[in-house]
């Protein structure tokens, strides 16, 4: 009988890390079996995509940086967040607004917002925050957190990475869960590789895209 009880079951409270890359077009990923799979393998992520979910009907409503990052954050739409363009056409992103990380913190996760924000406002809802300014920069990036600006010498992924990793061993004593949010500026434009890669495609032909010559007519010029 004891087992048919109505018994308090505490609900699971994974650790979460988000990893999120930049303009990194879905035909780039060899998840999606499209036409870089063979030239331009991601192993890692296809890992990633084969043990977890793979979205193949999904779209982005406001699909350039800082409506996007807003929205994910705040789970509504740009018009609703205030986010409809980047800072220099909408303002500052309105840090009082709920957000996930918020609602995890208030549970007992600890947070934390590491590499690109572009959001114009200091992060809120994390205890540990180290961003880079605007769009920052590839290498040699400033990175600015709760005491300020400081310079990073290196290649701005691996710093990233290597940030995340940091914190993430600091929670090795910590008895509750963790969410961290690692942002990286790669592969968004200016496109600079790292040192080690600058040769990798060196003599590699890349199949031409269906589009390689449009007109780019009512395209942003991002396009």
């Amino acid at each position: 009988m004891a087992a048919c009880g109505n018994q308090h079951e505490e609900p699971l409270r994974p650790n979460i890390i988000f990893i999120m890359s930049d303009d990194h077009a879905w035909q780039a990923v060899s998840a999606y079996n499209e036409r870089l799979q063979y030239v331009a393998p991601t192993p890692n992520i296809d890992r990633i995509a084969q043990d977890g979910m793979r979205f193949d009907r999904c779209l982005v409503t406001n699909s350039i940086c800082g409506p996007s990052r807003a929205a994910i954050l705040t789970g509504k739409y740009s018009h609703l967040n205030g986010m409809v363009g980047n800072v220099y056409r909408s303002g500052d992103f309105d840090g009082s607004q709920q957000t996930f990380p918020k609602l995890l913190r208030d549970v007992g996760y600890q947070t934390a917002m590491i590499g690109k924000w572009h959001l114009g406002s200091e992060p809120t809802g994390f205890d540990h925050w180290d961003i880079l300014p605007g769009q920052g920069h590839y290498y040699n990036p400033t990175f600015i957190n709760k005491e300020g600006r400081y310079d990073v010498h290196g290649y701005v992924s691996d710093i990233i990475t290597d940030k995340t990793i940091e914190w993430l061993k600091g929670q090795v004593n910590n008895p509750g869960p963790f969410m961290v949010m690692m942002h990286h500026k790669a592969p968004h434009r200016e496109w600079e590789p790292g040192p080690k890669y600058l040769n990798r495609f060196q003599g590699v032909d890349f199949p031409e895209p269906f589009n390689l010559f449009d007109d780019y007519s009512g395209m942003g010029a991002a396009a």
